[in-house]
């Protein structure tokens, strides 16, 4: 019998890989991290090739229990990976090859490591998904609870980064709420799709085995078994699509984050950054530096790039596997481990913050932002609105001619300008009037935020593999 080698495979050749062929080959450096799923997705394997007599008892019973003996091995330390081993997948073969003998090599009959690997990512991403849903969850909760506590807060509402109309802080806050509950519901849509197993499709033809996938489906928790094997182990669709969720997950902690780094600059001052998420300089005593919010924004970029590499890669691939794949895995734990870090410190960014209620309503007064309200009044008596919006654009300019604020003005002097607004004298132009005859469900007033703080509290309890109605 040939000597067994360190490679799962070799009969093939006659002499072994170059060195510089095995670096730029071996992947165990970053796909090591699989070492839990290839081991459960192993066991499933061991006992479906068991349950239907590929494997007898004591063959099956040998390898599920070295490879039990193994994962509880390498949890506790006292085992450890052979850094020469080509991938997490021979690495693992060995150390159960070096536990229970010869009876190791059983374990690969009816699968291929093309099969093995996506059924190992789809599980490990599974996995993590669940991870950043709950997240997601805590930095929503972190938002709603700020809402909750400026209800009061008037701000000023911008468009082209110029005073708009006033609106409450909560209102603000809470935009940001339903952008992540968007990336939820992406994250939802993603796990529905990606719950497929691909184990027993083989190398790409399936194999000639009477497996039962849908066990080994039943055992890993995968909804079902992929239709396709072709497909199966040429698709990395599913890493493509996290990366896409990612990538909007990192867009909008990017927006937040240059609001906070805004909103935090003295000429701004509408928020203090706690000590805990800011930095300072090495050379300038006084600087108290926004990094967690730079870095929320920054990282965005990194993983836009991950998304584009993902894409590049798999654009012009043939079916099926193509060692071209093998890339998907650093790429997609970069994206994750990203997100593992940004979320949580924008997290407590948000929880931390102190914002100067002061501070806004001072910017409100004499913005003209409520000038919309006066031309809203015109138009419920009547007149067009295209007729107000020009009668109060001209008020406005006489105003700041004058060096005037719209709320300065008294009823004669708004009627020398708009004859037609008699109805205008009793009219609260305050921040406080404007925002309160925001009613809309979606609109700005107490009433219209508080409910959409209930609405948001209330999808807080949904997680993946939840119905939405």
């Amino acid at each position: 019998m040939p000597e067994p080698t360190d490679k799962l495979w070799g009969g093939r050749f006659s002499r072994p890989p170059a060195r510089i062929t095995e670096q730029i080959n071996n992947s165990l450096a970053y796909d090591r991290r699989l070492w839990r799923e290839d081991i459960d997705g192993s066991v499933a394997h061991a006992e479906m090739l068991t349950e239907v007599g590929i494997l007898t008892s004591t063959e099956g019973r040998a390898i599920v229990d070295g490879l039990v003996s193994i994962r509880n091995g390498l949890a506790d330390g006292s085992l450890v990976l052979d850094e020469a081993a080509e991938d997490i997948h021979t690495a693992i073969e060995l150390l159960l090859r070096a536990k229970i003998g010869p009876a190791a090599g059983r374990l690969h009959i009816a699968r291929s490591r093309n099969d093995q690997v996506t059924t190992d990512l789809r599980l490990y991403l599974k996995r993590e998904a669940t991870v950043l849903d709950e997240r997601l969850r805590l930095f929503e909760e972190a938002l709603i609870d700020a809402a909750e506590r400026e209800i009061t807060t008037a701000m000023p509402g911008l468009t082209h980064l110029q005073h708009a109309q006033p609106v409450l802080l909560s209102h603000h806050l809470l935009a940001y709420v339903w952008m992540f509950e968007r990336d939820r519901g992406r994250l939802r849509d993603w796990f529905d799709r990606a719950d497929e197993l691909p184990l027993g499709s083989g190398a790409l033809a399936g194999t000639t085995f009477p497996i039962d996938p849908e066990l080994v489906a039943a055992k890993l928790g995968f909804a079902r078994v992929a239709a396709n094997s072709m497909d199966a182990v040429s698709d990395r669709d599913y890493v493509i699509e996290l990366a896409s969720a990612a990538s909007l997950m990192m867009v909008h902690c990017s927006r937040l984050g240059e609001e906070l780094v805004l909103w935090s600059s003295p000429d701004v001052g509408y928020v203090e950054m706690d000590d805990a998420v800011t930095t300072g300089s090495s050379i300038m005593p006084q600087k108290k530096n926004p990094d967690v919010a730079e870095l929320a924004r920054g990282k965005a970029g990194r993983v836009f790039g991950h998304l584009m590499a993902l894409l590049t890669t798999m654009k012009g691939l043939p079916l099926t596997y193509n060692k071209d794949m093998q890339e998907d895995k650093e790429a997609i734990f970069d994206v994750l481990d990203t997100l593992d870090v940004v979320i949580p410190a924008l997290e407590l960014a948000v929880r931390t913050a102190v914002f100067d209620r002061k501070r806004m309503a001072e910017s409100l007064k004499g913005d003209f932002s409520n000038a919309t309200d006066l031309a809203d009044a015109l138009t419920a008596q009547g007149m067009s609105f295209r007729d107000a919006h020009e009668r109060v654009g001209r008020l406005v300019r006489n105003t700041i001619e004058r060096d005037l604020a719209l709320e300065d003005l008294s009823p004669e002097e708004i009627a020398t300008l708009i004859p037609e607004g008699d109805a205008l004298a009793g009219l609260d132009l305050s921040p406080e009037g404007c925002i309160a005859r925001r009613i809309t469900a979606s609109g700005t007033s107490r009433v219209s935020v508080q409910r959409q703080i209930d609405q948001a509290r209330a999808r807080l309890s949904i997680g993946l593999g939840s119905t939405v109605l």
